[in-house]
């Protein structure tokens, strides 16, 4: 069984190449920035969690949950649309597939799927022509955990990886333009699967190839800073999670999600239980949301019939009578490109000017931006470095201060036993990136000439991206 499951992958993948083809010759590639503030200016949209979950009343069913499960006998996207355009929303997202595994369109890389479900259609089909035929656009949310096919922490292969971009080629050349894929579970504090185990670059430049004007989303604000895009092209925050953007100092392309009843998917009790005020959501929330430059996505549950109950389809027209998207939102600041490449720096050897006790080197390298190495306060010059087994080639470095008090600091590498200059820098900020022409090294180094209080490095990153 296990050959035959990969052998449908690797056949997957041959039958989609000539779609992928397809796929670039239609599209013409805009600029990122270009992207971002098409994005932003899209205000307000609807997500849409449904999925097998819908039918076992939790978030997290079991991942051996019968494809007999999903039968939900009067879906009506149609009606989706509907709502969502009487709220003046701009754009829907749907959850193709969820951490368990389930996919809602007609995948040729497993079987479980809703084409072998009682329902027997391809949602994910039903859905994009019904929100397209009231001018919506058309977003898709994809689950990188998946544990009905074992893709979970400490137990991911190659296979793992081809079934994801077999999938994700799928979606992005048998729907039509996808405006943004929203991604979870990945490099999340609970998921646990790395951008190493499932390569981001890999997986970024593949969505790129495959559609070059769609968005990527990762719901991972929960870990990186929010001064900087790290591996994703929109800041993403999940309200429900305890992720709140900073309304006052936001100057990145956001997006914030938020569900109107009291969980993601549908429960037995939500026709019965209030949702959320909606005065409070267009007052409280998008209107200050869309003031720094966030994208408000607000997920509406449908029921097991396959239709919005009708408490949330009121509450989403009275929104629509509050609220209007008045048109295209101030101009974003210019923001450095996302990282999307591994770090390598990631848990190297690493050594420090002395530093305190309980702040040592290699907390500045250990993938926690809540730790961090600090250098004791009577250290007049500070310097920290990153030792490689053998000379690496790389391209970028960042600096993730904790706190802001570097104010002068030169970058250099060490080659052959001669340190030679990188770059320099003055303040800029917690967040600091560097980007530079290929060199290669077995150390790097950051000489620290002029700060305000001992530094604290929380993460030194080094990067080798493709260019």
């Amino acid at each position: 069984m296990k050959n035959v499951f990969f052998l449908r992958l690797a056949l997957c993948m041959l039958l989609a190449m000539p779609a992928m083809l397809k796929a670039q010759v239609k599209s013409t590639a805009k600029q990122l920035a270009t992207l971002q503030q098409e994005f932003v200016d899209l205000r307000f949209g609807m997500f849409i969690h449904f999925n097998i979950p819908t039918f076992a009343d939790q978030d997290w069913p079991d991942p051996e949950a019968p494809v007999s499960l999903f039968n939900p006998k009067k879906l009506d996207c149609n009606q989706w649309a509907a709502t969502a355009k009487a709220a003046n929303m701009s754009y829907g997202c749907l959850t193709t597939k969820h951490h368990s595994g389930f996919c809602i369109w007609d995948t040729k890389t497993t079987d479980y799927n809703v084409m072998n479900s009682p329902y027997k259609k391809d949602v994910v089909r039903e859905y994009v022509n019904a929100f397209r035929a009231k001018g919506l656009k058309v977003m898709l949310y994809y689950s990188i955990l998946d544990t009905h096919h074992k893709l979970r922490p400490h137990d991911i292969t190659r296979q793992h990886i081809d079934m994801v971009k077999a999938q994700l080629t799928e979606l992005l050349t048998n729907y039509g333009e996808i405006s943004a894929l929203i991604i979870d579970g990945w490099d999340a504090p609970w998921s646990r699967i790395s951008y190493d185990e499932v390569p981001f670059e890999e997986v970024y430049r593949l969505i790129k190839t495959l559609q070059p004007n769609c968005l990527v989303m990762d719901l991972n604000a929960a870990k990186y800073p929010t001064e900087a895009l790290f591996y994703t092209d929109i800041k993403s925050y999940e309200q429900g999670a305890g992720q709140h953007i900073s309304k006052e100092a936001n100057r990145l392309p956001a997006l914030s999600c938020l569900p109107i009843n009291s969980a993601w998917f549908w429960k037995s009790d939500f026709p019965t239980t209030p949702v959320k005020d909606p005065a409070k959501l267009v007052d409280d929330i998008l209107v200050p949301l869309n003031k720094a430059w966030c994208n408000f996505i607000l997920n509406v549950a449908p029921n097991r019939d396959g239709l919005i109950d009708p408490n949330a389809v009121k509450a989403l027209e009275e929104v629509g009578k509050r609220w209007k998207n008045t048109g295209a939102m101030p101009a974003l600041t210019p923001a450095e490109a996302p990282i999307i490449s591994s770090n390598i720096a990631k848990f190297q050897r690493s050594n420090s000017s002395w530093s305190n006790d309980m702040n040592i080197m290699d907390f500045a390298n250990d993938d926690r931006f809540g730790s961090s190495w600090q250098s004791n306060p009577v250290v007049k010059q500070p310097w920290y470095e990153i030792i490689f087994d053998k000379d690496k080639s790389f391209n970028m470095i960042t600096i993730v201060e904790d706190g802001s008090n570097i104010k002068k600091y030169r970058l250099e590498y060490n080659e052959n036993g001669v340190w030679k200059p990188i770059t320099q820098g003055e303040g800029g900020g917690r967040v600091k990136i560097h980007r530079f022409n290929r060199v290669w090294g077995g150390k790097v180094r950051i000489l620290i000439d002029e700060f305000k209080d001992a530094p604290a490095i929380a993460e030194f990153g080094i990067f080798d991206e493709r260019r």
